[in-house]
């Protein structure tokens, strides 16, 4: 496995092939802590990895270099997926430095025993001389913790990005072109998706500052490093911050006896009378993960769910609260669900959460009480086809 990625510039992380969740984010591919080790007159490590891997991130330095060689240990971002791992390297180089912004250091301290560390408080825009290298800091605030920052070696034209271009994707290759780039970029689709959607204002801000570095290289904490294919992935970013809608519609429900199943089927049908691109999910067969990833770049969305307990049906309950944290922008769409004697909750409570997620309502939600009419039904196709309709305007 080639781990260089400049000449005295190392990965020293961790692959994490059988880790299936992250925080409610299901993790199929598995994923990677990029940690990575930079040689030069004086010896940096640019973040850690999971508590448990420290061993083997430690090991994987001693590799290239003794500990005593270590003058700094950079934290770019606080979360204990990237920290977790910093209490074993300070204490197996109690000489180095633990380098990171003064809300990094607040946050630190609030999960780690930091009494013996030794800090060098660095602000956006400060930089530390390693001799021939250097490396440059660049604080994220809200890509996404408060805390976060980027490191930059302006010498390699290298960025090391933190969250920031990541993918949950294990692989025993460290680098963009030696994986199917179609595979990446969804990784990397449903990594924003998952994680960051909520915050695309400040890495729209984040790119803007980026564009103005020469970057030949982007050094993720999870994933493969981007050497080249940055083109792509920038690019992609700059929709994926705004949501940029494609021409997609999605009809997600949940059903208890077939009504709202029945009704979904027949939106369907007038979605596919238009050359737009079609996903249609039940809640109890398809996770939470694979439905933000979709809503993501969709341009209209159709929701629906029976009344059960004067209110929705669980599982489409959770996935609406999920999709509430992420806050997708730029969308419309209706909610629509069968009822038995009572009209409340339902698609009452569907469009109120779409409400909340500030879906852009294309009509009143379509009701049926018991089995839907042959009336209902065209009613449903028709509502299709009006979101085929709105769709097909963002064909490229």
């Amino acid at each position: 496995m080639n781990t260089t990625l400049k000449e005295g510039i190392d990965w020293v992380g961790y692959i994490d092939w059988t880790v299936r969740d992250f925080h409610g984010y299901k993790t199929d591919s598995g994923s990677t802590y990029n940690a990575y080790l930079i040689r030069d007159e004086k010896c940096a490590v640019i973040d850690a990895v999971k508590a448990q891997y420290v061993d083997k991130y430690i090991a994987r330095i001693q590799a290239l270099t003794d500990l005593k060689n270590i003058s700094y240990v950079v934290c770019n971002h606080a979360e204990p997926d990237h920290s977790g791992g910093l209490p074993g390297i300070m204490e197996a180089c109690p000489q180095a430095e633990l380098v990171c912004n003064a809300k990094c250091k607040d946050a630190l301290e609030k999960h780690f025993d930091t009494s013996a560390w030794k800090w060098r408080i660095v602000e956006d825009g400060d930089s530390i001389s390693l001799g021939k290298r250097t490396l440059s800091f660049i604080n994220t605030p809200m890509v996404h913790w408060p805390e976060s920052m980027f490191t930059y070696v302006p010498e390699d034209k290298l960025l090391f990005s933190m969250d920031a271009f990541g993918q949950h994707f294990a692989t025993a290759f460290r680098f963009d072109d030696e994986e199917p780039l179609d595979v990446i970029m969804q990784e990397a689709k449903a990594y924003y998706a998952n994680i960051v959607m909520l915050y695309g204002r400040p890495i729209a801000q984040t790119l803007d500052r980026a564009a103005e570095l020469e970057i030949e290289m982007i050094a993720p904490s999870h994933g493969v490093i981007w050497r080249s294919h940055l083109k792509e992935v920038l690019a992609a970013y700059r929709k994926w911050v705004v949501c940029k809608p494609t021409p997609k519609v999605i009809v997600l429900y949940a059903s208890m006896w077939q009504a709202t199943e029945h009704m979904a089927e027949a939106i369907l049908e007038g979605v596919q009378e238009h050359e737009v691109e079609a996903r249609f999910y039940n809640v109890d067969a398809t996770h939470s993960t694979q439905i933000a990833t979709e809503v993501l770049d969709c341009a209209a969305i159709a929701i629906g769910s029976p009344t059960l307990n004067n209110t929705l049906m669980p599982n489409l309950a959770g996935v609406l609260c999920y999709l509430k944290g992420l806050r997708p922008t730029q969308k419309k769409g209706f909610a629509f669900g069968s009822y038995g004697w009572s009209k409340r909750g339902g698609a009452s409570e569907v469009e109120d959460a779409m409400k909340e997620m500030k879906i852009e309502l294309m009509q009143e939600p379509i009701r049926s009480q018991y089995v839907p009419t042959p009336e209902i039904l065209e009613q449903c196709r028709e509502a299709g086809r009006a979101m085929g309709r709105y769709a097909e305007q963002f064909t490229k």
